[in-house]
């Protein structure tokens, strides 16, 4: 029986206003420096695209590859292996409490190893946005880091990090219970339309005590467009989860391909920019 060590993202979020309210506030007359108006500037331009962003993403669905891999001395890949699933994510809005989660219906699972193998479940990590959410935004430090050229577009680099104590969007679980984790990053975005193109996160030494000695990942995004809309959304493209304890290794990827919008009754394919 393969044993799975489990990450989830787990994000739930009060009120119905979606990412409309990422930003500063400057306490009396004092006024802000430049450098954090450009960032407040930037945070709440990201809550403008995200808000319309959300209600596409919740209405489409695409296919996901899972490579799950087992790596030992030099990252030789001891062990791999290759699902692929209908993937959805579920948005629900009951009693003003907005709740996000995932649907995978297996397409092709892999076949069971019979030896005795830990490998590592993700999930979650394709809405790994969602650290910019105004629920979430809150328990995350922001501050600019400079710019970075990807794809021959100069993006903005904004790091996260998490203020420990408060809630957090991600979790270990691990042996029946949940550990939040203390995530920290970079995000890059385009200054011009708030879209982010590539996140970055991981964990410091905070769950040693649970036997996990490091955490990263790196979700890449895509721009992907509608017939029915001029609009240039980027969903999320890969992701990448690499996880180490004392005496194992882990990497997981996610591959998101054919987005095509649906129905009750009818299904629409997307077109890649």
């Amino acid at each position: 029986m393969i044993r799975q060590l489990q990450f989830a993202m787990f994000f739930q979020c009060s009120g119905c206003a979606l990412l409309a309210m990422v930003g500063f506030c400057f306490a009396g007359n004092t006024p802000a420096s430049p450098e954090a108006q450009s960032l407040s500037n930037l945070l709440n331009h990201v809550g403008d695209q995200y808000a319309a962003f959300l209600d596409q993403f919740s209405d489409v669905k695409c296919t996901e590859h899972v490579r799950q891999e087992k790596l030992g001395k030099g990252d030789k890949v001891e062990l791999k292996e290759v699902s692929s699933y209908n993937y959805l994510v579920i948005l629900t809005n009951a009693g003003g409490e907005l709740s996000l989660s995932e649907s995978r219906l297996p397409l092709h699972e892999a076949k069971r190893d019979r030896r005795n193998t830990s490998m590592l479940l993700s999930n979650g990590f394709a809405t790994l946005f969602l650290v910019f959410h105004p629920y979430y935004s809150e328990a995350f430090r922001f501050s600019l880091a400079g710019k970075e050229t990807i794809g021959g577009r100069v993006l903005d680099r904004v790091r996260f990090q998490h203020i420990r104590g408060m809630k957090s969007p991600a979790a270990l679980a691990l042996r029946g219970r949940e550990y939040p984790l203390e995530l920290s990053g970079t995000a890059y975005i385009d200054p011009k339309t708030g879209a982010i193109e590539r996140i970055e996160a991981g964990i410091e030494d905070t769950l040693q005590f649970v036997g996990l000695e490091s955490l990263h990942s790196q979700i890449d995004f895509a721009p992907l467009q509608f017939s029915d809309s001029k609009e240039v959304y980027w969903f999320p493209d890969r992701a990448t989860v690499e996880v180490e304890t004392p005496r194992q290794h882990w990497r997981n990827v996610h591959q998101f391909t054919e987005y095509r919008k649906f129905s009750v009754s009818t299904e629409e394919k997307v077109a890649r920019k």
